[in-house]
């Protein structure tokens, strides 16, 4: 009688080892990277952000012209990172 009750509960141990395997573990990897993914993407456009506005107001205070330099200086980089990626694109 002990035999048959170990037997399943090695039977439903490997059963649920396997359900984990293969609906738990990639379910969690997916939900890490979405996490990860979305973090990384905000801390990049914050840093963006704020390193345009450091350059705009850098250039503004620095150049010895009026404001609008610094308005075609940082539109002028914006253009050309615009035209970069627009050549990079992939066609359909």
């Amino acid at each position: 009688m002990s035999d048959w009750t170990t037997q399943v509960a090695d039977t439903v141990d490997t059963v649920v080892d396997f359900a984990r395997e293969r609906a738990v573990e990639p379910a969690q990897a997916l939900g890490r990277g979405i996490v990860y993914g979305l973090l990384a993407a905000f801390f990049l456009v914050t840093a963006l952000t704020l390193a345009a506005i450091g350059t705009f107001r850098v250039l503004s205070v620095y150049l010895p012209e009026d404001v609008w330099v610094a308005h075609f200086t940082v539109g002028g980089i914006f253009i050309l990172a615009g035209l970069f990626s627009w050549s990079r694109r992939k066609a359909r």
